[in-house]
């Protein structure tokens, strides 16, 4: 209830700011049309029957908002007579009545329409309506007078009456557009908290999951060794273990604090790609010829999305290719970053990316090469599989999708 009441509130004030300036005039022309009628000649009952018919002319002006294409006409007429019923009723100050009132209800014809035939319409009807009531309260000599008058408050209240209502037209317009902002808005926050799900989830996957799986590899390979009665080598795969989960723990933490603060600390691109290499070399015993070429400096954000791709697409080898030898390459150079990682595998479908479900690593590396503008091509068979990201870097590290 409260809400409504100031919505009311809220609306009247507006509606009395827009007609501000109609009632001031409005205001005074009656205070002109009184005072020069009771000046020529004192009329008590013809000036209560004035004060009436000017306030509900007043009152029409209020509510003209409400006037609808269908009931314009209906409008007008009444204002029309209501004008000319204020003119005779004051014949001392019939002048100051049409000069004040017929120029306004022409300009508020803009407001329904810009239709110029319109409001040439009204403005013959209002000429006839001044001649009318000139000559039945007047004389010649008095309206060759106030014509150029008339005539010169007319040119003023229809170039105010087109600048306002154009300005109105434009509020209206800017509002929209306003409306329209905010949709968007709201569509981009909505698209910005899936990007942003989605990227919780690759960093979740790209930590705690490889990690995690690594270790079930490890400590599966352990148990292995045990039942065969190799303590040495359990032993010590047991403590690459420990050094893994003190690694995944560090990477998980990492992800948090990127999550928290996005402040990472600066990535040594080569180091980086090597040492991810020497750990999956040393966690699977699979050979490993990597190759770096970094002619380029990169964007923290494209080397970041990039480690993540080598790092599981490694990951998947590990897991699923069941290869002996792995070759990683890693080249920038003339505004082209290009990474291959070729295996000799089993090889898999690539149609059933992203179909089977808890298998969404490739789907990872797609969504990040998308972001960072690469593309994505993988190749697999029988001998094996190859899986390349490229993309077109700009100059001071910066990309374009290709």
């Amino acid at each position: 209830m409260m809400i409504t009441k100031k919505n009311k509130l809220e609306t009247i004030h507006e509606l009395f700011e827009t007609r501000k300036p109609i009632f001031i005039w409005l205001i005074f022309v009656y205070a002109g049309s009184v005072t020069l009628q009771f000046l020529d000649d004192p009329r008590v009952i013809s000036s209560l029957v004035f004060t009436g018919l000017f306030i509900l002319h007043a009152a029409l002006h209020w509510i003209s908002y409400r006037v609808s294409q269908r009931q314009f006409w209906f409008y007008f007429g009444v204002q029309g007579i209501l004008i000319y019923l204020c003119a005779i009723l004051f014949p001392g100050s019939y002048q100051a009545v049409l000069v004040g009132l017929l120029p306004v209800l022409i300009a508020q014809s803009l407001g329904f329409s810009f239709r110029i035939s319109r409001v040439i319409f009204i403005a013959l009807v209002s000429v006839i309506i001044f001649f009318d009531s000139a000559l039945t309260v007047g004389d010649t000599k008095e309206l060759l007078v106030f014509i150029p008058m008339f005539v010169m408050m007319l040119i003023i209240v229809i170039a105010y009456g087109i600048l306002f209502f154009r300005q109105v037209h434009e509020r209206v317009r800017l509002q929209k557009f306003l409306n329209e902002l905010q949709v968007a808005h709201q569509k981009v926050e909505e698209l910005t908290l899936s990007n942003e799900r989605q990227r919780m989830a690759r960093d979740l996957h790209d930590t705690l999951a490889q990690g995690v799986a690594g270790l079930i590899m490890q400590l599966e390979a352990s148990n292995a060794h045990m039942m065969q009665g190799n303590t040495e080598k359990a032993h010590n795969i047991i403590i690459k273990s420990m050094q893994q989960a003190r690694r995944t723990l560090a990477e998980a933490r990492r992800a948090i604090d990127d999550l928290r603060t996005k402040s990472a600390p600066d990535i040594d691109f080569k180091e980086a790609i090597e040492d991810e290499v020497r750990h999956f070399r040393h966690s699977t015993g699979i050979q490993v010829d990597c190759h770096v070429q970094l002619n380029q400096l990169l964007s923290r954000v494209v080397m970041e999305h990039s480690l993540h791709i080598i790092r599981e697409v490694l990951t998947n080898v590990a897991r699923h290719a069941k290869a002996n030898v792995v070759k990683v390459s890693v080249i920038v150079s003339n505004n082209q970053l290009q990474i291959e990682i070729l295996d000799n595998g089993k090889g898999f479908n690539p149609d059933a990316i992203g179909k089977e479900p808890g298998h969404y690593g490739l789907l990872g590396i797609h969504e990040r090469a998308r972001l960072i503008g690469g593309q994505i091509k993988i190749e697999s068979s029988s001998e094996g599989t190859a899986i390349t990201m490229s993309m077109t870097i700009h100059e001071g590290g910066q990309h374009e999708p290709l």
